[in-house]
């Protein structure tokens, strides 16, 4: 039977937006079409500014070689197993939790690649499809189901410093898209690791992923090699086969709508209308104005003193 032409995962000679990088080819729907041009990169890549390079090695590892990875005997598990005998994350953070920080075994580990502490770095295991939506420029979707839990793909570009990153947003216009996501991690002692990453110029599949105030895909921060985190995205429910990925920009799980959303920023610049579609869509997507802030002068503090 030949392939029907509204079949978006038909087999044909397509565009692998992933460039060979991925384990799975990472197809573009309409056939001909294309996003605009990019340097597709699997993993983090240090930008201006960086404080860490994000290829460099600097966790020791686990000597678990004779028995499994288990906590209590495996230096990359603090506390408990990560991820379940079906490589599913274990504990996905709700509206009312904060999530759990999750270490992988990492190249210098002595246990085998099928332990089960290894679930991210082993990189795209569902076919993942780029496609044109009508309202939202490009998306990602899944031609295959992703079961709750399973990870489904990074967030990776470059990773900036606060100076950098506030200079590329400030030099934006209404028009350019924003790809600059600023995770922060609050730690035990009070300090918050803020991680910053662009994937507009270099990046992977994680670009195409659209907002929505209703996700189907929960953030996480995994570290495998390094304390900088790679922004693993799992799957926060059953996900069936062509349905478009999506995560919270805000970094709620479930976006609710503020009060004091309003349309316009404190410059009057109108924010950005969200499309998602959601019966609880918070009209607007979220806007992190710490972004916006104007880089501090050299040799000035926060209090204007030198």
């Amino acid at each position: 039977m030949a392939a029907s032409e509204e079949d978006p995962a038909a087999p044909a000679e397509e565009l692998d937006v992933a460039c060979g990088l991925e384990n799975l080819p990472v197809s573009v729907w309409p056939p001909g079409a294309g996003p605009e041009p990019f340097q597709y990169t699997p993993n983090h890549v240090a930008g201006p500014g960086a404080d860490a390079d994000p290829a460099q090695i600097t966790f020791p590892g686990c000597t678990c070689r004779s028995a499994p990875c288990r906590p209590g005997t495996c230096s990359c598990l603090r506390h408990e197993d990560n991820y379940d005998e079906r490589s599913r994350l274990r504990h996905m953070a709700s509206e009312a939790q904060c999530a759990q920080p999750v270490f992988e075994c990492n190249v210098l580990c002595r246990c085998p690649d099928g332990c089960r502490n290894r679930a991210v770095q082993r990189g795209l295991q569902f076919r993942l499809q780029v496609f044109k939506t009508e309202r939202k420029g490009w998306g990602l979707r899944t031609l295959e189901c992703i079961p709750k839990g399973r990870f489904v793909c990074e967030y990776a570009g470059e990773v900036l410093g606060g100076s950098e990153v506030r200079r590329r947003i400030q030099s934006q216009t209404i028009h350019d898209s924003n790809y600059i996501i600023a995770v922060r991690e609050h730690v035990w002692n009070g300090r918050v690791i803020e991680t910053f990453v662009d994937p507009a110029h270099i990046g992977n599949v994680g670009r195409f992923l659209n907002h929505s105030c209703e996700p189907n895909l929960l953030m996480i921060p995994v570290r495998t090699d390094s304390m900088v985190p790679r922004l693993a995205l799992f799957a926060a429910r059953d996900i069936l086969p062509e349905e478009e990925l999506s995560y919270d920009y805000s970094g709620r799980f479930l976006n609710r709508k503020d009060r004091e959303d309003q349309a316009r920023l404190g410059d009057g610049t109108p924010r950005k209308p969200c499309y998602c579609g959601a019966q609880a869509c918070a009209a607007f997507l979220p806007y992190d104005g710490s972004l916006y802030c104007p880089p501090e002068k050299p040799g000035i503090s926060e209090e204007g003193k030198v």
